[in-house]
């Protein structure tokens, strides 16, 4: 039996306004900071916003972006 390597898809996901909200990947080239500003615009909560290490969840390599507003530290 062979392994093979497989690259799992990229979904961001942000809440806002008590929704989640899942972003498709408009790049997969891009690093998640770049995905980011290109989203910011249609979503002005990212402008304070950080991208999360990624987790696995449902065969997708999930990307959280969460408000830095009032963090410290």
């Amino acid at each position: 039996m062979a392994l093979v390597a497989i690259t799992l898809p990229r979904v961001f996901s942000l809440k806002e306004n008590g929704q989640e909200i899942k972003l498709s990947d408009p790049n997969p080239t891009w690093d998640p900071d770049a995905v980011l500003n290109y989203y910011m615009p249609l979503h002005p909560i990212l402008a304070t916003a950080k991208a999360l290490k990624p987790f696995i969840k449902d065969d997708a390599e999930i990307y959280e972006f969460a408000p830095t507003l009032g963090i410290k530290g």
